[in-house]
């Protein structure tokens, strides 16, 4: 399955059935201008084999990575905030987190995902695409 992934473009991978991560895939679908980034559900068969072949310990990580072939893997707080540069205009001054130690940025990105299922909910399945949105999906 990893020859059906794009080697042009970036993967994120996310909870599929977390409602707070189906709503930022929305938000970055529709931001996405120009044509970036791809989506794979972390649950579903090729981001098992995604997370396999990068090596990943999910129970270490399991809300957001992003994978670029052929080059690097980020996740974690690293990850929110390569994808939200790579968004430009505002998203972009994001970037002054970076300036943060790692152990700060991905202790607030930890809060945040130990408690999204509790703020936001979970569903008992993985969203599926509208037509329109099916190209963004792998």
């Amino acid at each position: 399955m990893m020859e059906n992934v794009p080697k042009d473009k970036k993967i994120i991978l996310f909870d599929g059935v977390c409602n707070l991560c189906d709503a930022t895939v929305q938000f970055l679908i529709k931001r996405d201008k120009k044509d970036i980034f791809r989506f794979v559900a972390i649950q579903s068969d090729l981001g098992q084999e995604i997370i396999q072949h990068i090596g990943i310990d999910t129970s270490k990580t399991d809300s957001i990575i992003l994978y670029i072939p052929g080059e690097a893997y980020y996740y974690k707080a690293e990850a929110a905030l390569k994808i939200g540069k790579e968004l430009g205009a505002v998203y972009s001054l994001l970037s002054i987190f970076t300036l943060l130690p790692k152990v700060l940025s991905n202790g607030v990105y930890d809060f945040i995902a130990r408690n999204r299922y509790k703020w936001y909910g979970k569903k008992d399945a993985c969203m599926i695409p509208t037509p329109s949105m099916k190209a963004k999906f792998l």
